[in-house]
């Protein structure tokens, strides 16, 4: 799998990336449960790419994907984690990377993925990043180059993971969970509204998306932060 030397390697000191950071953790220890569950949510077709979303922002979904990332990581899986939130991106904030060069590159033919990933601290993680914000996210992420590029990095990485932009808030979390394998939808307890995450629900399953289950973030147990999986529609 050729890798461009000249890509940093990411000096990692961020709280958000605590099955890294502090991979004994009871919090991290809830990282690999989710990444279990996935792992059995899905008997009859091997899962290869995955859409992390949420119903509206700030809901712990950009966080969820990263650590999600790192414990496949850890498993020996060479996880891709690309940023496909085109509006407001933030992968490369968690991971201290440069933005000038990412995905929106590769989907316009002026980059290589080759040339736009970069390596991280964990090993076995891989880290393609936004880019430039286009004009045109939805239209970038629904072409035949996006497909391609899913193909293509099935190649070299056993998993991909999208970190998208909020389900209500626009149709770009659609459009790929129509194209990958399995979507996770992440919650803020206390903050997500029901019928918000029912509508999601609904728009998800009008793309034809295949939902895996649910990750309830920011549920407090004991004033400490905990994630929980809850596998199924």
């Amino acid at each position: 799998m050729a890798r461009k030397d000249r890509k940093q390697i990411v000096q990692l000191q961020n709280r958000s990336l605590i099955s890294m950071t502090s991979p004994k953790s009871p919090i991290a220890e809830q990282f690999r449960t989710v990444r279990t569950n996935i792992q059995f949510s899905s008997v009859d077709q091997e899962l290869r790419s995955l859409v992390v979303t949420s119903s509206g922002p700030a809901e712990g979904k950009s966080t969820t994907t990263a650590n999600l990332a790192v414990v496949f990581a850890q498993q020996g899986k060479k996880v891709l984690l690309i940023d496909a939130d085109l509006r407001k991106p933030t992968v490369h904030y968690t991971f201290r990377l440069e933005n000038h060069t990412g995905l929106t590159n590769v989907l316009t033919k002026q980059k290589t993925l080759e040339e736009t990933v970069y390596v991280t601290g964990q090993e076995n993680l891989w880290v393609l990043p936004c880019g430039p914000i286009p004009p045109n996210p939805s239209e970038l992420l629904g072409s035949k180059g996006m497909i391609a590029l899913l193909e293509q990095a099935k190649e070299d990485y056993d998993m991909i993971i999208l970190d998208t932009p909020p389900v209500l808030a626009v149709t770009d979390a659609q459009v790929l969970a129509n194209i990958t394998d399995g979507v996770v939808l992440v919650v803020s307890s206390g903050k997500t509204e029901t019928e918000a995450a029912k509508k999601t629900k609904e728009l998800l399953e009008s793309a034809q998306a295949k939902i895996l289950g649910v990750v309830l973030n920011n549920k407090k147990t004991q004033d400490s932060q905990y994630y929980y999986y809850y596998g199924g529609k």
